[in-house]
């Protein structure tokens, strides 16, 4: 990252990133903080818990986040709670990735099977629990496939 380009970020004010496992406050660090051995991952950003080891990637700047390369993509996760996470995304996104429904349509027919509102429906924010949901509403869905 250019020096430039760090200083803007540097200089803005963060998000509040705070643990929900200890409740301390997450730190922003690069990607080979978090896998310093994956080189391909150095130059992404991941709010981190120190304390507990628990942390979140961030979203790629588009004009949806206002090219914030700082939103976290969901709340921090803890090592059970990554994988929860990726094994909902792995049975869920299949439903619009590979055109049974839009994506707008999926997370629209997830919000109404776990029986929460439309703006709620976001993977990246539920816990383990609700990922378990996820993933048994979806084999539900692929059952009638």
């Amino acid at each position: 990252m250019n020096t430039m380009k760090k200083a803007l970020i540097d200089a803005k004010l963060l998000p509040k990133v705070v643990c929900h496992y200890c409740s301390q406050p997450a730190k922003l660090v690069s990607g080979s903080q978090i896998y310093p051995t994956r080189a391909d991952l150095f130059d992404l950003k991941f709010w981190q818990c120190k304390p507990c080891g628990a942390y979140v990637g961030c979203h790629k700047p588009t004009r949806y986040n206002k090219f914030d390369p700082t939103v976290p993509l969901g709340r921090l996760a803890d090592g059970q709670l990554r994988k929860a996470k990726s094994a909902a995304h792995l049975v869920f996104d299949r439903i619009w990735k590979d055109g049974y429904k839009t994506r707008s349509e999926a997370y629209a027919w997830l919000a109404a099977n776990l029986n929460i509102e439309l703006d709620d429906c976001h993977i990246g924010e539920f816990d383990v629990d609700m990922c378990n949901q996820v993933q048994g509403a979806c084999a539900s869905y692929w059952m009638t496939k």
